[in-house]
């Protein structure tokens, strides 16, 4: 497992108990979205596959509706692309 639900939650600055449940359901699916982009699998010692990770889930959880992409979700998605382009052709962090 590459994120807990109390990291999580922390980076998404939520500090109540009832959206755990979809909570763990985006952590389960960030690291299965991962896993199938690189074909690799990681845990919890890489930084970098963490950090995709979380900025993954924070954008799902923060847009669940689909939204007009605006200038900072455009940036978020090529950071994102830019550190899944690390994962899947380097090897370590």
């Amino acid at each position: 497992m590459i994120l807990t639900l109390e990291e999580t939650k922390s980076f998404l600055k939520v500090d109540y108990d009832d959206e755990d449940e979809y909570i763990e359901e985006l952590i389960n699916a960030s690291e299965q979205y991962l896993k199938n982009a690189t074909g690799k699998e990681y845990d919890s010692t890489s930084f970098l596959a963490k950090l995709y990770c979380k900025i993954l889930i924070s954008d799902w959880y923060d847009n669940r509706e689909y939204m007009e992409e605006n200038k900072i979700s455009k940036r978020v998605r090529f950071t994102m692309q830019s550190i899944l382009q690390q994962l899947k052709y380097c090897d370590g962090d």
